[in-house]
This record gives C-alpha cells, structure tokens and sequence, in this order.
C-alpha cells in the first residue's frame, strides 16, 4: 500500500516536472544556432529538442541498416538465417518422415523397404547413430548380415551405441557360423556390460558348445554375481561343468587333476548322479573307498540310480555276491521303498542263488510298474525255481515288449540319451537331462508284438519255440536298460 503511493506521487512529480520544463522551453526567447558547412540555423528550444529526437532516430535506423548488410553478407556466406531455417527444417521434416515409414514397415516385416526408407533418412537426417542402427537392424531382419556387419561397424565409434553395436555383430557372426569370432565379441560385450544378461547367456551358450569348460565357469560366475541365477542352480550347474572339465582333462592325461575336479563337482552338488559316481571312482582311484561309499549313499538317498550301485559295487570288486548283498544293504536302506532298490536286491539275491528271496525283494512289482528290466528278473526267477520252459519264455516275451524303465531324457525336446551328458543332443540345451520314464508312443505295433505275451506264456508244452531266440532278445532287452549287474 505504501509503496504504490510512493509510485504515483512519483508519476505525478514526474509528469510536473516535465510540464514546467516545456512550459520554460517555450517562454524562453534563448536560440539554438547550428552552422554546417555555409549554412546556418536557428533554432527555438522546442524545435532542438525536435531535431534531437530526429537526430537520434537516424543514428538508430544507420545502425540497423548496417545490420542488415552484415546479415546479408553472412546469408551469402552460408549462416544460420531464416530462410536457411526453412530449408533445414523441410529437409529434417522429410527424413523424420522417411524414418518412420522405416520403422512401421520394420515392424511388418518387410525388410526391403525399412532398408530404402532408412537409407534415404540417413541421407536427410544428420543422425548417424539413429539411422545407421535402424539400416542394421532392418538389414538383419531382411537376412543381409554383410550389410548388418558394416553399419554396426559405424555405430562403434559412438560410446552410446557401441555395447548395441556389439551386439549386433554377435548376432551376425552366430548368422554366419563364425561361432569363434561371436564368442570374443561376448567376452568384449560383458567387458562394457558385465550384468547383461542375454549377453552372459549367449556366451555361456557358446563355451557350452566349443566345450570351453573353465571359461563357462567363470560366465556362470558373472551370472550369479550379477543376480541372475539363484545360489542352488548356480551351484548344480557350476558342478556339472566341473565335471565335464573333468572329463576332458582325463581325456589329455591329467588324470590327478581330473579327480580334484570330480570330487569338486560332487562337493558343489551331492546330489548330482554322475559327479557322484565320477567322485566315487575317483576316491577309490585313491584308495578312499569309505569315502566314495558315503558319496554314493548320499546320491541314492536322493535318487536310486544304476550307475551309483554299478560305482558301490566298484569299491569291492572281488567279493563274493554273499558279502556283496550284505554290503549293500547299507545302500539300500536309505531308499528302502524305491523300485530301483527293490529290482537291486532282487538282482543281488539272483547272483547269490536265493531264488525266494529275489521273489519277496521284487514283490508285486512287476504288477505295479512291469518294465523289461523287472519282468527279465521274474523270468530268471522263474528259471531258478525250476518253473516250465513255457512260463520263463512267457515272461521273456512279455519283457520284449514292456517299456524302457527310466531314461536320461531331456525336459526340453523329449530326446532320450543312452548316457547322461550336459548338453542334449537333440535340441542342444545346457542341464535339461532327467531320469525318469521316456514318453511312450501310442497305439499298437505294427508287428502286432502286444500279442506275444498271450500266445507264448499260454502256449502247451507241445508248441516247440526256440528258447535261445527268446533268451537271446530278452537279454538284449535286460543289457539295454543300465541295469547294474553285480558279480
């Protein structure tokens, strides 16, 4: 409030001020006498004044033309004017344009002309790293990976787009077979970006393939340091990769070494079957049978497997089936209830001739779950107690055509393996390998085989059927399913 009074007291002395002083102006008989060159003026106050105001307003209009020469001379030169202006923003208009008609046919898949609208983008737009990325991806798409490679070739020198220029080149080289080439660019991409996760992936990958056990180790490490695999997954996988290095040192002769890494793969993961056994042979290489015995006990609690009783009967090699039986019950009581524990001691009884028993080990299994492995035992229990030749080939027949048992299968493509291994055969996955039953194909035989069973086990003792060919393929069947055959 009091401020704006002081405002308008001070218009108000200013504007007085002003009145008085013109007011004095033009009462005042002085002059104002200007000579320039031969001429001479007089003039009134009021009228100096005027010419002063004139005076200034020609200096003002001098400077200004003055000005606008300069801006001519520097249009002519090639300045930033508005005219200029025009044309740059047209020009940029148009290459806006011809980018997202690049990008929109990109996203439709047609590669041929996200490539001519980028090029032509490229030639509008001063943005290398925008167009030169939008060509080597639509290059990509379009399956020119010669025109990929050189434009993300260009994209290296920017600090912002080299990590996706890498990339890029990886992608190329792997279109290209050069597996080798993709592999050291990987390395370079997690030397920029450590925790990029389908970089590590892809490298893993990579290693897995070119069998480079030690540096997939150390990718599995960054994985895990980085948060991208839980503990307990990195621990199994890092373990299987131990093993596989182990096996390839054992195949160059470095046979000590191969153990250590055998008995570190069972340490990072116990319940691994085959670095359990590889640990086990390893410990009786070195003369530790007890501890390799407490390695297998260990895995079978966790999952009965033949390997590990093949790997428990390797520790003794020269007992007698008697002190084998007795031995492995030791064994068999951490998974008493398991079908692989009850078709082991049937085996074990076999071998030591105690017919009964092998029975009451194997009980109604081959009701439950009548794979070729259990029906070959009933046959060979059959044999022993002295049944007909007719019963034991019944069993046999039927054992023919019984399924598999567990396999080594892959959870990804349903490929079974012979062997377990850490990459699939079928569709190359790394850790994927699961014992369990392999999926069972539908439908009858195209031999009508299913009948066999019905026609042998029932047939009268006057039907003569060699039982060498029956005995024969039912050992086949038998040798076929890993079964640990103990002395």
């Amino acid at each position: 409030m009091f401020w704006t009074l002081t405002k308008i007291l001070l218009f108000v002395v200013v504007v007085i001020a002003l009145a008085f002083g013109l007011g004095q102006l033009m009462d005042s008989a002085e002059t104002v006498e200007i000579r320039a060159f031969d001429m001479e003026f007089v003039l009134s106050p009021l009228m100096a004044l005027g010419a002063l105001a004139v005076f200034v307003a020609l200096i003002w209009v001098a400077f200004k033309l003055v000005a606008l020469g300069f801006a001519v001379l520097r249009f002519m030169n090639g300045d930033e004017t508005a005219i200029r202006r025009f044309f740059v923003r047209n020009r940029e208009k148009r290459g806006l344009d011809a980018l997202l008609v690049s990008m929109v046919a990109q996203a439709e898949g047609d590669g041929k002309t996200a490539i001519a609208k980028a090029e032509k983008a490229h030639k509008l737009l001063n943005k290398p790293a925008m167009t030169n990325l939008l060509v080597a991806q639509a290059a990509e798409m379009k399956g020119n990976p010669a025109l990929a490679i050189e434009r993300y070739k260009a994209l290296l020198d920017d600090n912002r787009t080299r990590f996706v220029a890498v990339q890029g080149l990886i992608r190329a080289k792997l279109e290209t077979g050069e597996k080798d080439k993709a592999s050291a660019l990987a390395v370079k991409a997690l030397e920029m970006q450590p925790t990029h996760e389908a970089t590590q992936n892809t490298l893993l990958q990579l290693q897995t393939e070119a069998e480079d056990w030690s540096g997939a180790r150390k990718t599995l490490m960054l994985k895990k340091n980085a948060g991208a695999l839980p503990r307990d997954i990195w621990r199994r996988r890092d373990a299987i990769l131990a093993l596989q290095d182990s096996d390839a040192m054992a195949a160059r002769g470095d046979l000590m070494r191969s153990r250590e890494a055998a008995i570190e793969a069972n340490r990072l993961s116990p319940d691994l079957i085959p670095a359990a056994v590889a640990a086990a042979h390893a410990l009786i290489a070195q003369g530790n049978g007890t501890h390799a015995a407490k390695v297998l006990k260990r895995a079978w609690k966790a999952q009965p497997h033949p390997e590990l009783a093949a790997a428990f009967a390797a520790i003794e090699p020269d007992e007698t089936p008697q002190q084998r039986a007795s031995r492995f019950e030791g064994l068999l009581r951490k998974s008493p209830d398991a079908a692989e524990t009850r078709m082991l001691r049937a085996e074990m009884q076999l071998a030591a001739e105690n017919f009964p028993e092998a029975r009451r080990a194997l009980g109604d299994l081959h009701e439950k779950d009548p794979t070729a492995r259990v029906l070959t035992i009933m046959a060979a229990i059959e044999r022993g107690e002295g049944a007909d030749d007719f019963v034991v080939r019944g069993w046999l027949t039927r054992a023919l055509t019984a399924k598999r048992g567990p396999q080594w299968v892959c959870s990804k493509c349903q490929h079974v393996h012979a062997s377990w291994q850490a990459v699939c055969d079928g569709c190359g996955a790394f850790d994927t390998l699961e014992w369990r039953d392999a999926p069972e194909a539908s439908g009858p035989s195209a031999t009508q085989t299913e009948l066999l069973p019905l026609i042998v086990g029932g047939a009268p003792k006057s039907v003569e059927l060699d039982p060498g060919i029956v005995e024969a393929e039912a050992n086949d069947t038998a040798t076929g399913s890993d079964a640990p055959k103990p002395a």
